[in-house]
């Protein structure tokens, strides 16, 4: 059976690599702001947008790989209600920042494994991120350290690197705030014996 991971990011990959998961990638193209859209205009919370958005991802795959198991994830960044999208240039990751400095964040995340078209499992959760009330000087030096890099995150941040230093808590899966709930995943994965008991 083999394992596929719907997505291309590249921080997911490299967590299911480093755990020793063996898997292939075929990123699931969907129209990820269409569905976002529709899903807020219908009262949808983040927690239920990124679980739509991570069953839909791995159910595409899925169709056209039987008996393969297919992983999709999301995740999503609300703040006060408003809903953040990955910024186009070091400018949007800079107001970003600034709509979060100061205050706590969730990042609601979904994780989905579908087998023969149908969803089989599925894990939620939603750390909490306190970032802390940093100086303007401070955001300008991590700004120019990191350069275009704050486009790849939804936060405009990697908690792996410098990121962390914008934080006074974190209340949250380290694996699941980096975008994939890995613990539980795992967890099923050895149920279905594809790594190790």
């Amino acid at each position: 059976m083999t394992v596929i991971l719907a997505s291309a990011s590249k921080s997911r990959a490299n967590l299911l690599r480093a755990a020793g998961v063996p898997y292939e990638i075929i990123p699931a193209h969907v129209d990820e702001d269409a569905v976002k859209n529709a899903l807020r205009q219908d009262g949808a919370t983040a927690q239920k947008c990124a679980e739509t958005l991570a069953e839909f991802k791995a159910v595409k795959i899925s169709q056209g790989r039987p008996n393969d198991l297919v992983i999709g994830a999301d995740q999503m960044l609300e703040c006060d209600g408003a809903w953040f999208d990955k910024p186009l240039d070091v400018e949007g990751g800079r107001s970003h920042l600034l709509k979060l400095r100061g205050k706590v964040h969730t990042l609601p995340t979904s994780v989905a494994v579908a087998l023969n078209g149908s969803i089989i499992w599925h894990h939620d959760a939603a750390p909490r991120m306190t970032m802390r009330d940093f100086s303007d000087a401070f955001l300008d030096a991590y700004l120019a350290d990191v350069g275009e890099a704050v486009t790849s995150s939804v936060g405009a941040y990697h908690l792996e690197g410098r990121g962390s230093q914008l934080f006074s808590k974190i209340d949250g899966d380290f694996f699941t705030i980096l975008g994939l709930p890995l613990l539980e995943l795992l967890a099923f994965l050895r149920e279905h014996q594809v790594v190790s008991r």
